[in-house]
């Protein structure tokens, strides 16, 4: 695991920044008294648009180019969008500038994982990838406000040497030569990886699965701030991003333990992990003492990285073997990004009309729930053996799909699965 380490450091202090600017712009928000009920709302919005709206070009780029090259280039818009802020440019404007760099950076951090290392060990780096994550975006949070509190320049100065730290990683790693991408239109040509992508069900769910869960962490994240004061009687912020720690101490846990419990063969034991999350949140909705609350987030936490390590990891070899890591992970950022804005978008909607943070929260669990049998539905039994792009220099042999199914993207072959068993499960 040791040539993971740079990679590893870039994508915490990545992480870090990405929240700590998120907090700081809000405290900028605050403190000049702007409509916040609306605006904080927008800036998450204005991240999340630019990885809807630059998916179909960001994952070309990431095969199209060493993703080495393509982790500094994403780096180094977000550093331009950290300093646009302290120039003083709109937040919701510079905060998109910073989406724009992440949209970028996201199909090379996790397409270059299986690039570096082997099918067997792509479920622990992908935990090592998303347990990091997890603590960044929380220290982030908290370091962010804390500092911003005192001096919004302090902060900024802060996410400025974060992202440049992470250039200075992202430059350690190896130059892996490109995968390389065909010439088309852009737009034809994600629409036809979307579709040769979807050809399985393991894609299917791998994908959507994905979706589910940065969905309902974003809602859960958002839905906390109006439940805690209302319920637990916490009147700081520093009290509500206390709550999130035990989530992300939780996620950590569980994106520890899903290699041992949860290996790349046996992807449809995730779903249990889904089902435990959403009854877990569901739980949430009706306590009222502080202490079962944080235990109960830890344990929503665990659920939530034992399901979503797995179904990355999942993602990421499927691509690699298929249409390419870098477009795989880009269309993973296209739907998880999408539902997040649509989930994050339903419940500020519901809030708008008067809807209460119980039952908002009780909704968003049973709805993980209904969400993890429907994509779960067709899931067939785990793969005895792995279908594999044939090497240069010998035949390959593409898997017939099936009548009705998609043609594949040129250059790839579409994925195996089993044809047998019980769907239904």
């Amino acid at each position: 695991m040791k040539p993971l380490y740079p990679l590893l450091a870039a994508q915490f202090l990545s992480a870090f920044a990405d929240n700590a600017i998120l907090f700081t712009a809000i405290a900028m928000v605050l403190a000049r008294g702007l409509a916040a009920g609306w605006y904080v709302p927008a800036l998450q919005s204005v991240f999340l648009v630019a990885f809807v709206a630059l998916a179909p070009w960001v994952g070309r780029l990431a095969d199209r180019r060493s993703k080495r090259t393509v982790l500094v280039l994403g780096n180094a818009l977000k550093l331009a969008g950290a300093g646009l802020i302290l120039l003083g440019v709109d937040p919701l404007l510079a905060y998109g500038v910073v989406g724009a760099g992440a949209a970028i950076y996201g199909p090379a951090k996790y397409g270059v994982l299986p690039e570096m290392i082997g099918p067997e060990r792509l479920v622990k780096a992908n935990g090592l990838m998303e347990g990091l994550t997890i603590v960044a975006i929380v220290a982030g949070t908290m370091a962010g406000a804390s500092l911003a509190d005192r001096s919004t320049d302090a902060a900024l100065a802060m996410v400025l040497v974060a992202f440049l730290a992470s250039i200075g990683f992202s430059l350690l790693l190896p130059r892996l030569p490109a995968r390389g991408v065909e010439d088309g239109p852009v737009l034809a040509d994600f629409a036809a990886r979307l579709r040769a992508f979807f050809v399985t069900a393991r894609a299917r769910f791998s994908m959507l699965g994905a979706s589910l869960f940065w969905a309902a962490a974003a809602v859960l994240r958002v839905a906390l701030v109006a439940w805690a004061p209302l319920v637990l009687g916490f009147a700081t912020s520093a009290e509500i991003a206390g709550l999130t720690l035990f989530l992300a101490i939780g996620t950590v846990a569980g994106a520890a333990l899903a290699p041992r419990l949860i290996p790349l063969q046996g992807l449809r034991r995730a779903r249990m992990a889904a089902y435990a999350m959403g009854a877990l949140i569901v739980l949430i909705a009706g306590l009222t003492e502080a202490s079962t609350t944080r235990v109960v987030l830890f344990l929503t936490g665990v659920a939530g990285g034992l399901f979503v390590v797995p179904v990355n990891a999942a993602l990421q070899e499927l691509g690699h073997r298929s249409i390419g890591a870098g477009g795989a992970v880009a269309i993973q950022n296209f739907f998880e990004n999408l539902g997040m804005l649509a989930a994050v978008g339903a419940y500020t909607a519901a809030a708008g009309l008067g809807a209460r943070p119980v039952p908002s929260i009780l909704a968003l669990g049973i709805a993980v729930l209904v969400a993890t049998v429907i994509v779960s539905w067709r899931l067939p039994p785990d793969p005895t053996r792995v279908t594999t792009v044939a090497p240069a220099d010998t035949a390959a042999v593409p898997v017939d799909p099936g009548p009705g199914a998609p043609p594949a993207v040129p250059g790839t072959l579409p994925l195996a699965e089993p044809r047998e068993g019980n769907r239904g499960e």
